[in-house]
Formats: C-alpha cells, structure tokens, sequence
C-alpha cells in the first residue's frame, strides 16, 4: 500500500439482522417439533437465552449460534442467512457487501462471515479486535485453525505456548487444543481466521 492509499477504516460493519435470524431459530425450531426448554437442551444453552434469540434480543456468540445450528441439524449460513434467493450468486461466491457480520463481547469484536454459503468442513472469516479485547470462548473439536494477521499485533495462546504476531505472520494448529486471542495493543488488530474439519461442515 503507497502513501497516499487510504486504508479501509477497521471496526464493525453492517450488524447481523438479528431479528431475522430469531425468526429463522424459531421456525427451525418448531419444524423440528422442539418446545424451547427441549432445544436449549439439545444445544446445552439456557431456555432464556433460546427465548432472547428467537425475539431478535441479546448477541449470540459463534459459539452459541454452532451449538444451535448442530441441535437444529442446519448449517451456519441456513441459521445466519436463510435459504439463497432464487437467481442469487453460485454457492462458490461470497460478495463484499453480502458478507454476515456478528460482533462479539463488550468491546465489539466485528466477525465477518467470508465463506460463500455453498462451503463444506471449511470456515473463514475477517475478525477484527477493538485495543484491550480477547476472544477466549472458541469452539474445539476436531481440525485444523489457522490465519494471517492483516494489521495490528495480536497474541495468541495455543495450549502451553504463546506468540506474539504481527502484520504478515502467520499460523495453524489443532482445532482440539485450548487457544486464546488479544490485542493487548493501541490499535485495532485485523486477521483472517479459518477452520478446517468436520465440525464446519453441513449436516447430512
């Protein structure tokens, strides 16, 4: 990038339709037959929480919304997106502006959704992580993870073992170990987060 390129600014984007997606919880939920306490059983998380989301309340972590879209045997893109409409892109194509964006913790840490919906046991996404925040609730199973930090320096914990990295490192590691993010810096931190294995893929 020269010097006269402005960068893109960091920071959320376009917020995840909330609402919409509360609708989409409870009508996958009643198709499946499932009361409310049933389904917050099935995905281990409490009725209220189950209750807030179908009402376009509160913001559901990734974490959350993985343990739902496996109660509710969907992908993440049916729960996040909903059907594709007729004459949309090939499943292949993930449009900048058509880009999911879920912004997580007090600090508003912005996940944006890169994959195209039509993906199978493979995610990615463009976090970006506000000064002072860190991402410590991650989903672990059976995989790989792996990024490329774009801008800023984050710290990342993988196990026993930690490394600070900058602009252009890069990393991957067992999806089945314990791991932990921060920007202990001054500025936003952007990187490019993927994960690999049978827990991204779309139920049978």
């Amino acid at each position: 990038m020269d010097a006269t390129t402005t960068p893109e600014p960091l920071g959320p984007r376009d917020a995840l339709n909330t609402a919409a997606m509360g609708a989409r919880v409870r009508a996958l939920r009643q198709r499946g037959g499932l009361s409310t306490a049933e389904l917050a059983i099935k995905a281990g998380v409490s009725a209220g929480l189950i209750s807030q989301i179908e009402r376009g309340l509160g913001n559901p972590s990734l974490k959350i919304l993985e343990r739902l879209r496996v109660a509710l045997d969907v992908s993440l893109m049916t729960l996040i997106e909903g059907a594709p409409a007729p004459g949309a892109e090939p499943g292949f194509v993930r449009r900048r502006a058509r880009r999911p964006h879920l912004s997580v913790g007090p600090l508003g840490i912005d996940k944006a959704i890169l994959s195209p919906p039509g993906t199978e046991g493979l995610r990615f996404m463009l976090v970006t992580m506000p000064p002072g925040s860190r991402i410590d609730e991650m989903i672990m199973g059976e995989g790989q993870k792996a990024g490329l930090v774009l801008r800023g320096v984050v710290r990342l914990a993988v196990a026993r073992d930690e490394s600070v990295l900058g602009e252009g490192d890069s990393f991957q590691f067992r999806a089945d170990q314990p791991h932990v993010l921060s920007n202990d810096g001054d500025r936003p931190a952007e990187f490019v987060w993927i994960m690999a294995g049978a827990e991204y893929a779309t139920p049978p």
